[in-house]
């Protein structure tokens, strides 16, 4: 299994690549200790992906790299984009997640 980028959020990463003027920056995610489930969603944008980085190329100019470590817990995962009223941002559906928080930032194997 990998990961996988809705449409909605691969428009969303190149938006953000195109105003920050860096169309080759690769989309890093990862998760890290913390948050109110006990583990964090993280994204960020590098120029280039680590060596030992699993990568991944979607649609257009979308790169996403994964260290290794995340890569376990994000293994099946879905990256999609929501802009409401309420809210604006990335949504991780992530399948070995138990339980998540209602802000949808961290979560709980």
């Amino acid at each position: 299994m990998a990961i996988s980028l809705t449409s909605a959020a691969a428009k969303r990463v190149s938006s953000v690549k195109l105003k920050r003027q860096t169309p080759q920056a690769w989309l890093r995610v990862g998760i890290r200790g913390g948050g109110c489930s006990g583990l964090s969603y993280f994204i960020d944008f590098v120029e280039e992906p680590g060596v030992k980085d699993k990568k991944f190329k979607f649609d257009g100019d979308v790169n996403v790299c994964i260290d290794r470590k995340s890569y376990l817990f994000l293994n099946g995962t879905e990256i999609d984009f929501e802009s409401t009223l309420v809210k604006t941002g990335f949504i991780f559906h992530n399948p070995i997640a138990s339980r998540s928080c209602s802000c949808g930032e961290s979560f709980t194997i």
